[in-house]
């Protein structure tokens, strides 16, 4: 399984970097960057399973997207970010007083293919970003009840409690939708996005407590773009 996840992932690096090269629209050359920043809801996909609610984060970070060309009527673009994300897991413990949540803070790297419908300048535009994602582990904090009980547990499961994260690098796929509004004084988009993680927070061998620790997230973000290049003459 882990090898044909790794496959899946080095095809759509190949898928994205081919739409970059791809040149048989209507050529274009806008460069723009900005900001963005939003608010996400993580689980974590445990096996064996640990019940949870979804666990609140904020993220934020800055954008680079470069439109390549218009084919037909799909604006085609690549874009990159570089996001900080408060990701991790808040537990839904029963039969028990006990609270338990951990933040789990990632510096992320989207590249993303984009496709967008509509006015390029002046006007709206709904578009689509699809592509994989890199992560890298920062930091982690647990928040746990006092007093704490620690037992009893769905399944027995306890082996997660000051366990650090083993494998502070990760990899995953996101796709999303959203609108943009184009004006004088820049790009203006909302969109929502998930996330669904490819590789393990934790060590998942047959000796191991988990066969599976992936981060699966909701997003919801907010950015704001400046042109940098714009490609001469009137375009809609």
């Amino acid at each position: 399984m882990r090898h044909l996840r790794n496959i899946f992932l080095l095809g759509l690096v190949a898928f994205c970097s081919s739409a970059v090269k791809a040149q048989v629209g209507v050529s274009r050359n806008d460069l723009a960057w900005g900001f963005n920043g939003g608010y996400l809801l993580n689980q974590v996909s445990f096996d064996p399973t640990i019940k949870q609610s979804f666990k609140g984060g904020e993220t934020f970070g800055l954008t680079l997207r470069y439109t390549c060309e218009k084919y037909f009527t799909a604006i085609c673009a690549v874009q990159a970010e570089l996001n900080y994300a408060n990701l991790g897991w808040k537990e839904n413990i029963e039969d028990s007083e006990d609270t338990y949540s951990r933040d789990v803070r990632y510096i992320q790297l989207p590249l993303l293919t984009r496709m967008g419908w509509g006015r390029e300048r002046r006007g709206g535009q709904f578009f689509l970003v699809l592509g994989p994602q890199l992560g890298y582990m920062i930091s982690e904090t647990e928040h746990r009840s006092t007093p704490w009980v620690g037992y009893p547990r769905p399944n027995n499961v306890t082996a997660q409690y000051d366990l650090k994260v083993q494998h502070k690098f990760e990899y995953g796929i996101t796709a999303g939708l959203g609108v943009e509004v184009s004006t004088r004084i820049g790009h203006f988009l909302l969109e929502g996005r998930y996330y669904y993680g490819l590789s393990d927070m934790y060590d998942n061998g047959k000796k191991d407590p988990f066969g599976r620790s992936a981060n699966g997230a909701i997003v919801a973000k907010a950015s704001w773009l400046f042109d940098i290049i714009r490609t001469p003459g009137e375009i809609r």
